[in-house]
This record gives structure tokens, sequence and C-alpha cells, in this order.
């Protein structure tokens, strides 16, 4: 009996991973903005040290990531270069680049930067992102907002997403308190404002933490409030030395089914698919940051990959 248990653990060793599945979660994320469907992607600008870097490549991938994720319809790069070309856009006046998103016929344009870019071991990479609605009635969209506050679904929100997102309500509250000169820094020469925090406890524009969630329908359509910020923001460093970093360009090869060599520290080591991969959590980070996150689903794998 102990004869055939050790040759069936020696079998087991013999086959080596191929014994057992692989068993794995895949991400799923959606866009949970309707209102912001169609999306044009102005060519990323190149604002760090390395100028030999290829941009169409990083808006391509950008472009190729976004397009993948459902609910997105992705303008070609080729149709927005054209269309730049034969406009001249400004692209730091607002009112320009919706100009621009409105004669494409789009709802959102986004306009990024790589900021910072390190071409060899270990590769960094920090993208600097802005979506600006060519509707100038959309507000900006803050990190934490369509997440499941309030309901049973709160507890299983990750911590960083929760730190994200009072950090940026934090930042709101706290410009409502910070004087400018143009503001009288003695509180007694504004009556009407003093009144208003004594009557109701918080100023006017104090950011209310439950704007987190989602409002009823109306059954009217709101006033319009137009403003020139972007609709969301967000800046991401990448280092590919990071094991959390690491660990996330696994799970993303693994769903690849790539048949190049290396694995996923090849796919790493190539400079496009660091790029890709480095696009891809952008995206991804700032949906789920905004409730784009879905329920993942379990993948099974037997044996080698090719």
């Amino acid at each position: 009996m102990r004869y055939w248990f050790a040759t069936f653990c020696l079998f087991l060793l013999s086959t080596g991973c191929a014994a057992f599945p692989e068993v794995r979660e895949k991400p799923s994320f959606h866009n949970p903005f309707p209102q912001l469907a169609r999306v044009a992607i102005i060519p990323f600008n190149n604002q760090s040290d390395v100028p030999t870097l290829n941009m169409d490549d990083v808006t391509l991938a950008y472009y190729g990531e976004l397009q993948a994720i459902r609910g997105f319809e992705v303008v070609p790069v080729g149709v927005v270069m054209r269309a730049l070309q034969a406009t001249g856009s400004d692209l730091s006046d607002t009112e320009q680049i919706r100009n621009l998103g409105k004669m494409l016929g789009v709802d959102a344009v986004v306009v990024g930067s790589v900021t910072d870019f390190t071409p060899y071991y270990p590769k960094r990479m920090t993208l600097a992102v802005n979506w600006y609605a060519t509707n100038p009635g959309f507000h900006p969209i803050p990190p934490g907002y369509g997440l499941p506050w309030g309901t049973a679904g709160e507890e299983f929100i990750p911590e960083s997403h929760v730190w994200e997102a009072e950090f940026a309500l934090a930042r709101e509250q706290l410009a409502t308190q910070t004087p400018t000169p143009s503001e009288p820094l003695d509180p007694l020469l504004n009556p009407d404002e003093n009144q208003a925090i004594a009557i109701e406890g918080l100023p006017p524009n104090w950011p209310d933490p439950s704007g987190f969630i989602p409002d009823a329908p109306r059954t009217t359509a709101p006033e319009a409030m137009p403003q020139d910020d972007p609709i969301i923001t967000q800046i991401r460093s990448y280092n590919e030395n990071d094991s959390e970093f690491s660990e996330r360009a696994e799970h993303y090869f693994f769903f690849l089914d790539d048949a190049r060599n290396g694995g996923w520290q090849g796919f790493l080591d190539r400079s496009n698919d660091f790029i890709r991969f480095c696009c891809y959590s952008h995206i991804t980070e700032m949906l789920s940051l905004r409730g784009g996150a879905g329920e993942s689903q379990l993948a099974i794998r037997w044996g080698k990959r090719r």
C-alpha cells in the first residue's frame, strides 16, 4: 500500500503543474456612466524626459484598452487626428476641446500625458489623464461615486477605494475653509456667510458625504450649471519592480493566452506590452473607483499554458 502511495506521489511530482488546475478570478469592468458612452481620445502628450517615447503607441494602447470595456464606443485615433489638423484646436482651452467633441459627436474627450517614463528595467510610467464632458452641464465625478455606500455591499469596498474617496471628499471640504485673497480674512466682515453657518451648522457650499450615493431620478431635468473643470481626473504611477504591480501583471497575462515565450516577466520586458498594461491599469482603476467593477468570473485552466 505504501508502495502505491509513494508511486502516486512521484507521479504527481513528475507531472508538475499539469496535475493541478490554476484557479483565478477574472475581473469584470463596464462603463458606469451611460451619458458618457461615446469617447474621443486626443493623442497623448509627452511630458517625460524621454524624447524617444512613441506617443502613438501610448495613445493606441489607451484606445485599445478603453474600447475593450463594455459600454464604451471610442472614435478611431486617426479620425481624431484628422479633426485636430482640420480645426487646429488649442487643447489648453476647455471650450475648444468641447467644440472638437461636438464636431466628432462624442460625449467626452480624453486628454492625457505621460509625465514620467523609464524604458529600462525597472520600467516606470506615470499617466495623467483628464476627461472633459462635451456637455458643460456635467460636473466632476469624484472617486467613490456610485460605490455601494450605505448598503450591505459597503464592507466589500476595497480599502484603497475607501481611502481615496475619503481623501477626495476631505480636499473638497477643506477647500471651503481655505481663505483666498478675494475673501475677507476676518469672519466678522462676512455676516451673511456666518449666519448661514450658524443656522445650518455647515457652510452653504460644504460637500455632503451622501453625494457618493446617486440621487433618485428627477421628474424634470435639472437646471444647467456650466463649469470648465474635467469631469474625471486621474494621475497614476506604475513601477515594474513594485510587487503589487507585478502581481496584477501576472494575473492580467494569465487571461491573455499569449503564445509568445517569456511568461508575464517577458510580457513586461516588452515596452509596448508594458505601456498597454499601464493603460489597462489606469482605466480599470478609474472605473472601479466610480462603480464600474462588475462581478468577477471564476476561471479554471489545466496544464501548461502555450
